[in-house]
């Protein structure tokens, strides 16, 4: 047939060849409801003024916290002079003396009164009933004259503080002066408000009139400035005392100092060996708490096991009973699926709220909310999966004369097993990360560790840390289920 002739067929049967008009506007349609759809989103969401509003420079710097650590000294500006201080709980240890923070120190003589001390006449013993007579006002006699000594210690009168080559801080006790950005900013400082002259750069900014002064040098830091006193957070990189706390012996101490110091027969700790201090003292950590980090993810592992195999032994024989094409009974298929309806219609985090109040915070929570909430999933999954079997197996085993059972067992279970554990499998993985979720909530495991670091809106980078852990077990799942899940559904096909 030639082109002519196609020619000829279409002049005599044009709705043959001729496309319908809702088929060539299908295409544009389609697009222009998607694009009406998120026109709308947009609209209905305020997206467009929730991204102008949005604090990026907050989650920027939550995002730094995620891979550094601070350093928070505070400068205190007194009338004799200023005093460096740093919080007890410094990655720097006792008396931290950083490179970054230089202090011209000089010694200051001043004079101290101690508070009166008593006579013996004071400390004698009083009636009982001393309450109803009148109290003698106080002489010469029952107090000693205050006493007066003399007293010399070291203030600072200059401080440097080196956030980075391009950003850096003096302090003196009338003023504070920041380089940042090419920009210099001086704040007067010993008043009882902070008085600006001029406006500040676009990395600085004063709340209120009078307030305090907040700056941002991005991931070196921040820092603020109150009449007497200068706030200072530096940024590092990487997760500070992550090994060692500065509690332990081996706490600044190279790599080959303490494998050294680990293979030496003196020992730190009379009472144990240096290798078993070391492990200790990093399973212990107060700063890290790694043992019980990993204890917890355990928990949630061991919580995410048996939630999902109670859940698919409890929905193996339901979903028989729910299976139209294996139980005849409407009664009982539909008694069935509206239980695994109520079931799965219940969010998991809504169970784990409900048996957290009836069990008590604790991994039995998040078990029994696992397992309610995969029971109605799985259930529904597994009778689909029987209804649409292929009924010759089932058939020819039952043509021989055997009982149902037999039936079930020889020409139901070889098609779905495989699909069944393939599913299984699939959950467990999934709720590994779910149970992470309910352990917000007090249904135990790492879930509530990571809550509780999160809620102090400082400790970002063990939040980090965990997040790590969780993500290095959720891969090593979903692989080694994608493994078995391929190695089951490979099996059934040959």
């Amino acid at each position: 047939m030639n082109a002519i002739d196609l020619e000829a067929i279409a002049a005599r049967h044009p709705d043959l060849v001729q496309v319908p008009l809702m088929a060539r506007l299908r295409i544009p349609l389609i697009v222009l409801v998607a694009a009406l759809y998120v026109v709308f989103c947009f609209w209905f969401f305020s997206i467009s003024r929730v991204l102008g509003t949005a604090h990026w420079d907050i989650a920027g710097s939550y995002l730094a916290d995620w891979v550094s650590y601070e350093e928070r000294p505070d400068i205190r500006i007194g009338a004799d002079g200023m005093r460096v201080t740093f919080p007890n709980n410094s990655s720097l240890g006792e008396n931290p003396q950083p490179d970054w923070l230089k202090r011209d120190e000089t010694s200051v003589t001043r004079i101290v009164e101690n508070a009166p001390a008593a006579t013996a006449e004071t400390h004698q013993k009083k009636s009982t009933l001393s309450f109803l007579v009148s109290p003698e006002p106080e002489t010469a006699d029952t107090v000693q004259a205050q006493e007066k000594k003399t007293v010399t210690e070291k203030v600072v009168s200059h401080a440097t503080v080196e956030y980075s080559a391009s950003t850096t801080v003096d302090v003196t006790p009338e003023r504070a002066e920041i380089r940042h950005a090419g920009d210099v900013l001086t704040i007067p400082l010993g008043g009882s408000e902070i008085k600006l002259d001029g406006p500040l750069p676009s990395w600085a900014g004063q709340p209120y009139a009078g307030g305090k002064v907040i700056m941002s040098f991005g991931l070196p830091g921040w820092m603020e400035v109150e009449p007497d006193r200068v706030r200072i957070r530096k940024r590092f990189l990487g997760w500070a005392n992550f090994i060692f706390d500065t509690n332990s012996k081996f706490f600044g101490k190279s790599t080959s100092e303490v494998i050294a110091l680990i293979s030496s027969d003196t020992r730190l700790d009379p009472k144990q060996s240096n290798a078993s201090l070391a492990a200790y003292d990093f399973l212990y950590n107060p700063s890290w708490q790694h043992l019980d980090v990993w204890t917890k993810l355990l928990q949630t592992i061991v919580m995410a096991f048996v939630g999902t195999l109670f859940a698919s032994i409890i929905a193996f024989p339901l979903a028989f009973v729910a299976a139209r094409n294996i139980t005849r009974s409407k009664v009982a298929n539909q008694v069935t699926k509206r239980f695994f309806d109520f079931q799965r219609s219940v969010d998991m985090f809504v169970w784990a709220l409900f048996f957290t109040r009836g069990f008590g915070p604790g991994p039995l929570a998040g078990i029994s909310a696992i397992f309610f909430t995969d029971t109605g999933t799985l259930g529904k999954l597994y009778a689909e999966a029987l209804e649409n079997i292929d009924n010759k197996p089932r058939e020819g085993v039952k043509s021989v004369g055997a009982p149902a059972m037999t039936v079930h067992r020889f020409g139901v279970l070889p098609q779905v097993l495989p699909v069944f554990a393939s599913q299984a499998l699939y959950f467990w993985e999934s709720n590994t990360r779910s149970a992470t979720i309910i352990g917000a909530v007090g249904a135990g495991g790492i879930g509530l560790k990571l809550w509780e670091a999160m809620r102090t809106n400082a400790d970002w980078e063990n939040v980090a840390y965990m997040v790590v852990l969780i993500l290095l077990v959720v891969y090593i799942f979903d692989t080694a289920s994608n493994m078995l899940r391929a190695r089951l559904m490979g099996s059934s096909s040959r």
